[in-house]
């Protein structure tokens, strides 16, 4: 029934020509063959994490890159911070997002394969190397990837800028940014997150709506003292109340004054009642939400298949905390996918919060060691696609803990890889029937707005943490901070400065960050 409404959508949204037939430009392969040629190479070549990636799609659907543009600017920022509600990976379901909205379903599907492949199939074969190395590796590699932490650091820190600069539109929310930035520097949790998301948004939302009427409505008290002095206004319905047949000629003149806009004479203003802080039909078209400048559903779904797929998903989810809480020693397979399931679902905030619950559901069981784990995740870092790929290296390694074989290699991967990204992607479809609906709404449209502040506030959290574990040598090699040595600093300045002002490729220069760590090693720890 969900899969029939979703076909039936995307084909009900065709265009039609003047004749009624179906326009060509918007049948299935031709939408497949535009998203190919605008997405194709983005699993190759998106490096830097979600905070780069999230300018990437920017710099491709918003801005166009000479072609036109998919999205406006409006909607590239509710999308944003849609994505930093839903749990799960941000920078993938952006896409998947973006591209539904443009082409539909089935491109945005194969455009998440374009995506996550690449970078999935490279951290599964880095599994298979990880098993065949002894427990230190050459000093070298220690060298190479420090250098990529590091110029990973100032890809990062560059993307954090950018974006500030789209996400700060006035005082409060630049104030929102500060906040979330420092915020997640103090501590980490699962719950911190999303806690902090919600205080920003209450805070969108009281500035937005709530205090500017509080201010109208205390500026019309004051207008209304001055106008009557300190006298208590007549009630209209006071006055309403005196029959009009039996009102004395002094009482309808004291009505007609009640009613009159001001007097004649002294050019004062009386109002007939007193201001309410509730009702403010003065302003209200100024409280009214603008409208968005472009209409997204065209290949969306229902509010009630929305609904449907977001409450089957909670289902599924209640019924393997049932399985994981009721079983002693369930099945590796199992439990591998169960831990991964709920990753996925309970991850707010991105890398900050991901990096330690992963650590704990594969390393604290036994199934991966310290060691392999943090050398997956310096790898990770310098790999395109989204970050989330970790799963498939942690997966894979999991599975083969109890014994390797390719095929239980295999099979631990792709757990991995559907634990870690279904539920992230099963609620942004079902919620992106409920945005169309919602996102007409001002107080919607307010909550977005400090959730988009808070939520890139959060990246500079991910370059701090970065840089406190990105430093790896044979004695210290689950990560110590870059900064313990000065050639990281400078690696990932001139990181920093190389894509802003000389406009290197990203990818491009965290290759030359690894080369810079090489020549450390050559020229500082060799000798």
């Amino acid at each position: 029934m969900i899969l029939h409404s979703i076909r039936g959508k995307t084909r009900s949204g065709e265009a039609t020509n003047d004749h009624g037939d179906a326009d060509p430009s918007s049948k299935l392969r031709y939408r497949l063959l535009d998203v190919l040629a605008r997405t194709y190479d983005l699993g190759f070549t998106a490096f830097g994490g979600p905070p780069v990636h999230f300018q990437i799609q920017h710099r491709r659907f918003v801005d166009g890159m000479g072609k036109t543009p998919w999205i406006d600017e409006q909607t590239y920022q509710e999308v944003f911070a849609l994505s930093q509600v839903l749990p799960g990976p941000a920078s993938t379901k952006m896409l998947f997002a973006i591209v539904v909205m443009h082409a539909g379903y089935i491109p945005a599907a194969m455009v998440f394969l374009i995506w996550s492949l690449p970078g999935a199939i490279a951290m599964y074969g880095l599994s298979l190397g990880v098993h065949q190395l002894s427990e230190v590796l050459p000093a070298p590699v220690y060298a190479l990837l420090s250098g990529l932490n590091a110029a990973t650091v100032g890809i990062i820190a560059l993307a954090a800028v950018q974006l500030s600069r789209k996400a700060i539109t006035d005082r409060l929310t630049r104030a929102l940014v500060a906040f979330g930035g420092c915020a997640g520097l103090l501590y980490n949790a699962l719950w911190y997150f999303p806690v902090l998301l919600v205080g920003a948004s209450i805070a969108t939302i009281m500035w937005d709506i709530y205090i500017p009427q509080l201010l109208r409505y205390l500026q019309k008290r004051r207008v209304h003292k001055a106008n009557l002095g300190d006298q208590e206004p007549v009630e209209e319905h006071e006055i309403a109340g005196i029959p009009e047949t039996s009102a004395t000629p002094d009482e309808r003149s004291i009505r007609s004054v009640q009613r009159r806009p001001g007097s004649r004479g002294s050019g004062k203003t009386i109002p007939s009642k007193a201001p309410s802080p509730i009702s403010d039909n003065t302003n209200e078209n100024r409280l009214q939400p603008s409208q968005p400048s472009m209409d997204v559903s065209a290949y969306g779904i229902s509010v009630g298949t929305g609904i449907t797929l977001i409450v089957l998903f909670f289902i599924l989810f209640a019924v393997l905390i049932a399985l994981r809480s009721s079983l002693p020693h369930p099945p590796l397979p199992l439990a591998l996918f169960n831990n991964m399931f709920l990753a996925g679902t309970i991850i707010f905030g991105g890398g900050p919060v991901v990096i330690p619950l992963l650590r704990e559901y594969v390393v604290q069981p036994g199934w991966v060691t310290p060691r392999d784990f943090i050398l997956g995740l310096a790898i990770a870092q310098a790999f395109p696609g989204p970050n989330f790929n970790f799963a498939v290296y942690l997966g894979s390694l999991a599975i083969a803990s109890t014994g390797y074989t390719p095929v239980k290699s295999f099979l631990g991967g792709v757990l991995g890889f559907l634990g870690i990204f279904t539920p992230g992607i099963w609620l942004s479809i079902g919620f992106q029937g409920l945005w169309r609906l919602l996102r007409k709404k001002k107080i919607v449209t307010s909550f977005l707005r400090g959730v988009n502040a808070a939520a890139v506030g959060f990246v500079y959290t991910a370059v701090y943490r970065i840089w406190q574990v990105g430093y790896l040598t044979p004695a210290d090699n689950g990560g110590i901070s870059l900064g313990n040595e000065p050639w990281w600093l400078v690696v990932s300045a001139a990181t920093f400065t190389l894509v802003e002002w000389y406009k290197f490729p990203p990818a491009v220069a965290i290759i030359l960050g690894g080369l810079a760590g090489l020549a450390w090693w050559g020229a500082i720890i060799r000798n």
